[in-house]
């Protein structure tokens, strides 16, 4: 069976996840990125978005997931989103989610701070 990748890169949105109060009082935004290894099927021939991972749906199903419910821990954020999607798209084989923190509440310098989780069907 052939597989391919679709991967969506540093899909921003603001929510209120963390430990602490003022995370989830102030909010801030946070970074997702979704590699999606996907069961090729019939549609690398039938070239119908039908058969295929449609992206906009998938970012809209991230959106909801980071917008929504409050999780204290970026590693749970990733895991729902990863779920949600192999649950919403059955071709999908194996979701690897990234999630950055960039105003993670830590005494000193960083770019980010970055959760990557790897859930297989």
């Amino acid at each position: 069976m052939s597989t391919y990748t679709i991967t969506l890169k540093n899909c921003a949105f603001f929510a209120r996840h963390g430990v602490h109060a003022e995370e989830n009082r102030l909010g801030q935004r946070f970074f997702i990125d979704a590699e999606l290894e996907v069961e090729a099927g019939d549609v690398l021939t039938t070239d119908r978005v039908e058969d295929t991972v449609d992206y906009g749906v998938a970012f809209t199903l991230i959106e909801e997931i980071v917008t929504g419910s409050q999780r204290r821990l970026i590693e749970t954020l990733a895991m729902d989103i990863a779920v949600a999607l192999c649950q919403h798209f059955p071709q999908i084989r194996r979701a690897a989610i990234t999630v950055r923190k960039p105003s993670a509440p830590i005494q000193g310098v960083l770019d980010h701070a970055e959760v990557r989780v790897v859930h297989r069907r």
